[in-house]
């Protein structure tokens, strides 16, 4: 083992370890590279093989969700990654994550180059509970509705000719209901029936034999990719293995 004068340099870092036994999540996001508005469904499924692979790379992780440019990853309550050092966790995770963001890039862009170089920011979280856990899933699945509920509306109304000032000012202060009906009176859009992966976002996660409702291999786990509601309890009673304390 090195035994330098100048060691002493690393008394002054500063201590990042996470608190024990809660579920560290880590969420990214990105800038967006002039992606098709309002969602670009190859922009979406690029982000979710990224996320695919991320999983397939560290075991440690045991659930992801995403939608837009952002994506959140929930470690095992127990994980001991990197010593639970949140400066670690967060720059192997996401430098591997841009890393398989440019080597798919022609996977789903054969017609676009990149046209600068995509950078992630993220942060980890420690949540102490598996019920809160649920709560941050849900939220973030809820924003994912909301925003693509609002633009939906907003570039159905940009396309229909109105700049983007007049369309904000005509969407403000609408309720839910009212943009349903934006789209559905004026554009012939029923919302309910647009993509779930628009709808909803992705989720990514492993799924073995004993997991109903998805069909894997025999006596093997694979990480799979699905745009399903994870606000109520259904999925969580399909899937119990994911969020377990051990």
């Amino acid at each position: 083992m090195a035994n330098s004068k100048y060691e002493y340099v690393k008394l002054i870092e500063v201590g990042d370890k996470l608190m024990p036994s809660t579920w560290i999540v880590l969420r990214t996001f990105s800038e967006e590279h002039e992606f098709e508005k309002p969602n670009d469904e190859r922009a979406l499924k690029l982000m979710n093989a990224c996320a695919k692979a991320t999983i397939e790379e560290f075991p440690d992780i045991v659930f992801s969700y995403g939608f837009s440019d952002e994506y959140s990853f929930v470690f095992k309550k127990t994980t001991e990654f990197y010593n639970r050092r949140s400066s670690k966790i967060v720059s192997i995770t996401v430098s591997f994550f841009t890393s398989v963001y440019v080597m798919k890039w022609k996977e789903f862009f054969l017609d676009k180059d990149l046209k600068s170089a995509p950078s992630f920011d993220a942060r980890t979280i420690c949540y102490p509970s598996t019920e809160i856990v649920r709560d941050y899933l849900a939220w973030r699945q809820d924003v994912c509705h909301i925003n693509n509920q609002y633009n939906s509306c907003l570039w159905m109304l940009i396309g229909s000719g109105m700049t983007k000032s007049e369309a904000q000012a005509e969407l403000e202060g609408k309720q839910k209901q009212d943009k349903n009906e934006i789209l559905f009176q004026r554009f012939h859009i029923n919302y309910a029936e647009l993509p779930a992966i628009f709808r909803k976002g992705s989720c990514v996660f492993k799924v073995r034999e004993t997991d109903s409702g998805l069909s894997v291999k025999r006596g093997r786990t694979e990480v799979v990719i699905d745009h399903c509601d994870i606000i109520r309890d259904k999925f969580w009673k399909n899937h119990v293995n994911i969020l377990k304390d051990k």
